[in-house]
């Protein structure tokens, strides 16, 4: 079974310096039918206008993954890490027991364009904890190549869920396939360009969830780039 979730049909409010839509409920956007799904709770596209961001606030036992598009992502928390986020770069803090961080807009003259994405973690009060890896975009163009796991095998980043989260570039032509084992679940969210997933036609900002399916196949007939989730 496949559900589709059209990007049009997401929560969206403009704030002046933050425009942001969301996949399933958050904050001010409520909607009992998307709720989350599986152990994936959040899926925010953020723009992000030059020299604003998000001041420092707390979170507690959360796993937040961003993936940036376009522009520089300030970071800086409560753990004593301070870094720039660049596009092919994927960083992942464990909220854990709490931890207070910031995020801004690292240009005075760019917009920040990135996906904020928060997954629950499979135990409360865990150590918090913050990683960040280069995943060079040829490493995903035409392959998926793994991004964030809980064994943090093959280069991964370790998240405290049964989730293994992968991204792909495809060029016009290319196709890729995901088995999934029995019991597995998948949540494909499209990136930038179009792809189809098991020959449903999304575009960008649409998501896919996928239930009772034996594999996930992404092609593209324009370049196209996407996340797949294979869940628990």
């Amino acid at each position: 079974m496949i559900a589709l979730r059209p990007a049009a049909e997401r929560g969206h409010a403009d704030h002046g310096w933050l425009d942001t839509r969301h996949t399933f409920s958050f904050a001010d956007y409520y909607d009992e039918q998307h709720m989350g799904f599986r152990g994936l709770r959040v899926i925010n596209e953020d723009r992000v206008q030059p020299g604003r961001g998000f001041g420092t606030h707390s979170h507690k036992d959360m796993e937040i993954i961003s993936y940036v598009l376009d522009g520089t992502l300030q970071h800086k928390d409560s753990l004593g890490n301070g870094s720039t986020v660049h596009p092919n770069e994927v960083q992942r803090m464990s909220a854990g027991r709490g931890v207070s961080h910031s995020e801004f807009n690292g240009s005075d003259v760019d917009i920040l364009h990135f996906l904020q994405i928060w997954i629950l973690p499979n135990a409360r009060d865990l150590p918090p904890s913050y990683e960040q890896r280069l995943f060079p975009v040829e490493e995903r163009r035409g392959r998926l190549r793994l991004l964030a796991a809980a064994d943090g095998r093959d280069g991964a980043v370790t998240i405290h869920q049964d989730v293994d989260l992968y991204g792909v570039v495809l060029d016009g032509g290319q196709q890729v396939r995901h088995d999934l084992r029995p019991g597995r679940h998948a949540w494909v969210q499209v990136a930038r360009g179009s792809v189809a997933v098991n020959s449903h036609a999304l575009a960008a900002g649409d998501g896919a969830a996928l239930s009772g399916e034996r594999a996930v196949e992404i092609s593209a007939r324009v370049p196209g780039e996407a996340l797949l989730f294979d869940l628990g």
